[in-house]
């Protein structure tokens, strides 16, 4: 008989995926959000699983379940939640589910502040390309993979590791729940201010993950970064800690290459960030025993994950890319990328500040000198997020000061980001677009 389960907030990124997967695995799935939004809306819906209407309905909660699996988006009130539990119903964060689903798998955890969802993905391109069995949890879309969760109980298990908490029951860090065999953690810089207020407890949660570790697991860590190689030094005694930094690369003619004692191989990703994900890939799929030629065959056709450095329109004098990142850390390294792969052009700069952390007065000064590459930079936000985040007005001028930049203008108003935007888009050079908002809903290249 076909196990049924109710996902509480299932019309997030992650947890509509996940309701997909358990679909496509047989499970009776149904789900609950107050808002749901395209494209999990569509994909819901053409596999019967979308909700008839938006809102917590605690009498879809009974007995039949055989458990609830609760998103993070849901508080501690939620009245399906509150259901369950006077049920006695097993309710599973999203990463305790994954773990128990999982646990049977080698599992293959990637970590850090930045730069996992590209080194998730680069590890299923590679797996995939070597035609391996595997499953994956990775949070962005991929090319050539349907969803962003697999649940197959495959041989290898491939988990984007995420440091924020588990859900309003349980405020662990996600990645406590995964007890992998292996381990990347790409590097660690200060992120999710409302819920890390301090730096040092931001820093706890890569350290409680490295000593949760079994003791015959191996960790990977980026080797350039002052503060990981102290948790690691302190916290990783007894597992198996190999560093890695940037493998031997070269870039000609706005190319990037990456140079083994084989051959040289052309790489459709820029920038050192993706040199180091890539060398820590090199890494584990050495430790695994698969044929290094392969690997690095298969890393040259890797195009990236979505909006991670995506290309959106090329021509003979403009080339404009868009990327998530909105920490300061990963804004840091895509510029930087940028300047590295063409530096005789003129870098134009979009960032918005969408995030809790970006937009925080005592967060804002972690972005000084992250942008100083650029020679034109534009930052926007939108006042209507500061409401929906219940957050404190932010002074333009304040803003630029923590940026530490002299070419650089502060907008809130959509009217004139469109305008900047259309501008920008009509000049030389490369124009790129920072952050996870949606820019006012404006369209960021022209066809």
């Amino acid at each position: 008989m076909n196990q049924k389960v109710h996902l509480i907030a299932i019309g997030g990124s992650i947890m509509h995926n996940l309701a997909l997967a358990l679909h496509s695995q047989g499970f009776i799935v149904s789900g609950s959000d107050d808002q749901i939004y395209e494209p999990a809306r569509s994909r819901l819906g053409k596999r019967g699983i979308c909700p008839e209407k938006e809102g917590w309905w605690p009498e879809n909660i009974n007995n039949d379940l055989s458990f609830v699996i609760l998103g993070m988006h849901a508080k501690g009130n939620n009245p399906e939640l509150l259901r369950a539990l006077e049920l006695g119903l097993k309710v599973y964060s999203f990463p305790e589910f994954v773990a128990e689903y999982y646990k049977d798998s080698h599992r293959i955890v990637l970590a850090g502040s930045h730069g996992k969802t590209t080194t998730t993905s680069m590890l299923m391109h590679v797996f995939k390309e070597l035609n391996l069995s595997f499953d994956y949890l990775v949070g962005a879309q991929i090319e050539g993979f349907d969803e962003m969760v697999s649940l197959h109980k495959a041989e290898y298990a491939l988990i984007e590791g995420d440091e924020y908490l588990s859900s309003c029951l349980d405020p662990r860090p996600k990645i406590m729940h995964y007890s992998p065999q292996i381990a990347i953690i790409t590097g660690i810089a200060w992120d999710h201010y409302n819920v890390f207020p301090k730096f040092e407890l931001y820093t706890k949660a890569f350290a409680d993950f490295i000593s949760s570790m079994p003791a015959s697991g191996t960790l990977f860590w980026y080797q350039g970064d002052d503060d990981l190689q102290k948790i690691v030094s302190m916290y990783g005694k007894h597992i198996h800690c190999i560093p890695y930094g940037e493998p031997e690369y070269v870039i000609q003619n706005e190319k990037c290459y990456l140079i083994s004692e084989e051959a040289c191989y052309p790489l459709e990703v820029i920038g050192k960030h993706n040199l180091q994900n890539m060398n820590s890939v090199l890494k584990v799929c050495h430790l695994l025993g698969f044929n290094s030629l392969s690997v690095c065959e298969a890393l040259s056709s890797f195009k990236g994950a979505a909006k991670r450095m995506q290309l959106l329109k090329k021509n003979d004098t403009l080339t404009i890319y868009q990327d998530f990142a909105h920490a300061p850390s990963k804004v840091k390294a895509t510029i930087n990328a940028l300047k590295e792969t063409f530096p005789g052009k003129t870098l134009t700069c979009f960032l918005e500040l969408h995030t809790y952390s970006s937009l925080n007065n005592n967060f804002l000064p972690q972005y000084a000198d992250t942008c100083n590459k650029c020679d034109k930079l534009t930052v926007y936000y939108d006042k209507k997020a500061l409401e929906i985040k219940n957050m404190e007005n932010l002074d333009p001028e304040f803003v630029a000061s923590c940026f530490n930049i002299e070419n650089i203008d502060i907008i809130h108003e959509g009217e004139i980001l469109k305008e900047k935007i259309a501008e920008a888009q009509a000049a030389d050079g490369i124009l790129v677009f920072l952050g996870s908002g949606n820019w006012n809903g404006n369209k960021l290249y022209q066809e």
